[in-house]
């Protein structure tokens, strides 16, 4: 596997003030990073109501059929239940298309979240850096 590799694309989201959206306080970024494994996209900043559709359309536009996606999400600073359905979404749309979804780097309320809604059990959360995540690596 080849992870010196990469073709980056990168998609940095702001919504500003009159935009008819509620202004984000950190925009949302995202930077995909296709690996012979598969893709890593890698979250800054917040998923909430304005963005989530933002993360799921750009998730379902890179990743290829049957492809195993990686969400990196040790930069992001903020989720809530828009955020989680679109992680779930795409679970299950990746899973269908034979593909996978993985998440890494879930820390802080995020953890709680998961465990509230059931969706740890749901999802697939990796422990360790992403390109263990990619590769089937376990982590701790």
């Amino acid at each position: 596997m080849d992870y010196d590799r990469e073709d980056a694309m990168h998609v940095h989201i702001a919504y500003r003030p009159g935009d008819g959206l509620e202004s984000a306080a950190s925009p949302l970024t995202l930077d995909s990073r296709r690996h012979d494994a598969g893709l890593v996209i890698t979250v800054l900043g917040e998923v909430d109501m304005t963005s989530a559709a933002v993360l799921e359309e750009y998730v379902r536009e890179q990743a290829a059929p049957g492809e195993r996606v990686v969400l990196d999400l040790t930069m992001l600073t903020f989720m809530d239940s828009n955020g989680l359905r679109a992680c779930e979404s795409l679970h299950n749309a990746l899973r269908d298309g034979g593909g996978s979804l993985r998440l890494t780097g879930v820390h802080g309320v995020l953890v709680r979240l998961l465990e509230i809604t059931g969706l740890r059990e749901v999802l697939d959360i990796h422990g360790g850096p992403a390109g263990d995540a990619l590769a089937g690596r376990c982590g701790p």
